[in-house]
């Protein structure tokens, strides 16, 4: 009897090792760009985890993607993540430089969006305005804004 209940006992923790280790895992997130402009150049994505970095301009992870999958100005990429909170944003590249051009005053003369927030003002948003919690959402969309 004793056996048994340990054999048990060691099964229903071996399951939960199992799930929550499944849990945990990166997984493939989906995102949909929208609006690119030109098939000219890449999309780079950064992923930040909190305002520090985002200040910093220090991305926990970056993505690069060729354009080549552009259909009518949309483009799907998967960011491979682990569930958490955090802040994505984009640059339409398209002189692969690697960077966001500005022109002599300041603005971008490249494409950039950030998750699931489309910028109206002239201000740099913050982290919490473009943050992302994947434990409740496992979709993001981000629109391209050209200035």
């Amino acid at each position: 009897m004793k056996k048994t209940m340990l054999f048990g006992i060691n099964l229903f923790i071996g399951l939960l090792l199992i799930l929550f280790g499944s849990y945990i895992q990166a997984q493939d997130l989906p995102v949909k760009i929208t609006g690119i402009r030109s098939t000219k150049g890449n999309i780079v994505v950064n992923v930040f985890k909190d305002q520090a970095s985002y200040d910093k301009e220090e991305p926990y992870k970056l993505f690069t993607f060729d354009k080549k999958s552009i259909n009518q100005g949309t483009m799907m990429v998967d960011l491979n993540l682990e569930t958490g909170i955090y802040g994505i944003t984009m640059l339409d590249d398209e002189n692969e430089n690697g960077k966001i051009d500005k022109n002599f005053i300041g603005i971008s003369k490249e494409g950039f969006g950030f998750s699931n927030f489309f910028m109206t003002k002239m201000k740099k948003p913050s982290f919490d305005d473009f943050k992302v919690d994947l434990k409740k959402q496992r979709k993001i969309e981000i629109q391209v804004k050209y200035m």
